[in-house]
This record gives C-alpha cells, structure tokens and sequence, in this order.
C-alpha cells in the first residue's frame, strides 16, 4: 500500500529539486492549493490527480509512488 506522507514528501522533494513552488505547481495542474497538506495529513488522491503532478514534474507516477528511484518517464 502506498502512504500519502509518503507521496506527498516526494513530491515536494521533487519540485523543490527542479525549483518549482507547489503552489504555482497546484494552480497550473488546477487542483487545491490544499491538496499536499491533505496528503501530509493522510488524505489520498485520486489518480488522475496524482499523473497531472507527474507529468508537470516530468517524472513518473511511479518515482511519486516510491516503486522506483529513477524519476526518469519511460517514453
């Protein structure tokens, strides 16, 4: 099972390593400006949620998921 902490922690790790602020992230994916906080606190996200992040990180869902450490997107 995957932990939203968790997720939530890559991905702030992530954006904050390619210098992107979580809140312009959240607007330009048009999602709250709540929505890391909430995971912090346990809340999930959906799962198309959760791709628009990663392809506005150029990264994949599963580097978010912690199912690898290679942020690279198989393309």
């Amino acid at each position: 099972m995957y932990e939203s902490q968790d997720i939530a922690n890559r991905i702030k790790t992530h954006a904050k390593s390619k210098g992107i602020r979580l809140k312009q992230m959240l607007s330009d994916c048009k999602l709250g400006i709540n929505t890391i906080s909430q995971m912090s606190k346990g809340n999930d996200m959906l799962s198309k949620n959760l791709a628009k992040i990663a392809d506005y990180l150029d990264c994949s869902v599963d580097y978010l998921l912690g199912r690898t450490d290679n942020p690279e997107v198989n393309r």
